[in-house]
C-alpha cells in the first residue's frame, strides 16, 4: 500500500513532479559540468598557459656562462613531470661572408614548447644534433636576402668553414628575429665554449606553485646560479586558476540555491493540495514518521532520476565548455560523480523540510471538515 500511495502521487501530480525534476536536473549537471572542468583545470589551463612560453630561467652569477652539465642535473634531479622542457642558450658574434651575425645556440628539440609564439616560415628543425640545417631570424633574412633553401656560410678562418641551409624563417618580434639560430653543439664548438651557455629557459608546471618550491630547492643547491621563475607568467597562471575555479564555485552554488528554492516552492504547493490527504492519513492512524518517510521518498526517487539525468547532461555540458575554451574534451575526475550525488540530495533534503513540517502541521479535524 506504502508504495501503491508514492507512485499515485508521483503519477497525479505529474507536471508539478517535472518541475522539481527539471530544478534537480539542472542543478545536478550544473555541479557536474563545473566539478569536472575543476578538476581538469589545473592540466588543461596548464596547457593553454604554455604559450606564453618558458616561465623559468637559469643563467650564471660568476663569469657570464653556465655548464650545460649542471642543466642536465636539474633536469634529470628534477621531480618526475615537473620540468615540461628545457633548452640552454648561446649567445655569440660570427662572421659570415656577408656581414657579422649573432649566433644564438639551442636544443632544437624543446624549442616549440619554449617558444611558442615563434612565427616560422617553412620549418622547424626537430634534432639537437643538427649541424647542416639552421633557421634564421625574420630581419636578419631580409637583410642578407636570403629564403628559404638558401644557404649561409660562416668563416672561422680562410681554412675553417661551415655551411647552413636555411630551413625555418623565424619571426619572434624580439632580439631573434636579427639571430642565425643553429644547433646548441655546433655553437659551442665554433664559438670555442665547449659544454657551455650563456643561460637556460624551462617550462616547470605551476598548476599548484611549483615554480617557486622549484626556485627555492634549487637556489639552496646552486648558489653559483641566478636561478628565478618568470614571473610574470608563472604567477599569471595560479591567479587564473584561481579566479576560474572560484567564478566555477560561485555560479555551482548559485544555481543550487536557485534549485533548493524551485523544489522548495513547488513541494509547498503540493503540500497544499493534498492537505486532505494528509489529514485522513492521520484520522486512519498514520503516524508522524509515516508521513515524514512518504514524502521523503517521494521526493528522493525524483531525485535519483534527476541525478541520473544530470549526470549524462553535465558531462555533455563539460566537454562543450572543453571544446569552446580549451579546444580539448575534458576528463571526468572520479570524485565527480560522489560531489553531485552528495550535493544533489542536500538540495532535495534541504528543500524538503519545510514542506514535510507544514504537512506534519496539518489540522486534521478542520481539514475534513472544510474549513
Amino acid at each position: 500500500m506504502f508504495w501503491r500511495i508514492v507512485f499515485r502521487a508521483l503519477r497525479l501530480r505529474l507536471q508539478r513532479v517535472l518541475i522539481i525534476f527539471s530544478a534537480l536536473t539542472v542543478g545536478a549537471s550544473i555541479v557536474t559540468a563545473m566539478s569536472a572542468v575543476y578538476f581538469d583545470i589545473n592540466t588543461k589551463m596548464s596547457q593553454e598557459l604554455r604559450t606564453f612560453g618558458a616561465n623559468f630561467y637559469i643563467g650564471s652569477l660568476q663569469n657570464g656562462f653556465m655548464s650545460e652539465s649542471k642543466l642536465e642535473q636539474i633536469i634529470k634531479e628534477a621531480p618526475a613531470n615537473l620540468i615540461t622542457a628545457a633548452s640552454p642558450y648561446l649567445y655569440g658574434i660570427a662572421r659570415s661572408e656577408l656581414e657579422k651575425v649573432v649566433l644564438m645556440g639551442v636544443w632544437f628539440s624543446d624549442i616549440k614548447t619554449l617558444a611558442p609564439y615563434w612565427q616560422i616560415t617553412g620549418s622547424a628543425i626537430g634534432v639537437n644534433f643538427d649541424d647542416r640545417n639552421a633557421m634564421i631570424g625574420k630581419a636578419l633574412a631580409e637583410r642578407l636576402n636570403l629564403s628559404i633553401g638558401d644557404q649561409i656560410t660562416l668563416i672561422k678562418d680562410a681554412s675553417n668553414k661551415h655551411s647552413f641551409k636555411i630551413k625555418g624563417i623565424v619571426e619572434a618580434g624580439d632580439a631573434t628575429d636579427n639571430m642565425l639560430i643553429v644547433s646548441l653543439e655546433f655553437a659551442q664548438k665554433w664559438l670555442d665554449k665547449s659544454g657551455l651557455a650563456t643561460n637556460a629557459f624551462l617550462n616547470v608546471k605551476n598548476d599548484q606553485g611549483q615554480v617557486e618550491q622549484f626556485a627555492q630547492k634549487l637556489e639552496q643547491e646552486y648558489p653559483d646560479l641566478d636561478i628565478r621563475p618568470i614571473r610574470k607568467v608563472s604567477a599569471s597562471e595560479g591567479q587564473i586558476l584561481d579566479k576560474i575555479k572560484g567564478l566555477m564555485g560561485l555560479i555551482s552554488l548559485v544555481i543550487l540555491l536557485l534549485a533548493t528554492l524551485c523544489v522548495n516552492t513547488t513541494l509547498i504547493a503540493i503540500v497544499g493540495e493534498r492537505s486532505k490527504e494528509f489529514a485522513l492519513q492521520k484520522a486512519l492512524g498514520a503516524k508522524r514518521t509515516d508521513i515524514i518517510k512518504q514524502i521523503m521518498t517521494e521526493t528522493l526517487i525524483i531525485a535519483i532520476f534527476a541525478i541520473i539525468v544530470g549526470l549524462i547532461l553535465g558531462y555533455v555540458l563539460a566537454q562543450v565548455l572543453g571544446i569552446t575554451v580549451f579546444k580539448a574534451y575534458i576528463d571526468m575526475r572520479l570524485p565527480v560523480i560522489p560531489i553531485t550525488i552528495i550535493l544533489s540530495l542536500c538540495v532535495a533534503l534541504i528543500a524538503v523540510i519545510v514542506p514535510t513540517r507544514r504537512a506534519l502541521e496539518i489540522q486534521t479535524a478542520n481539514v475534513l471538515k472544510g474549513e
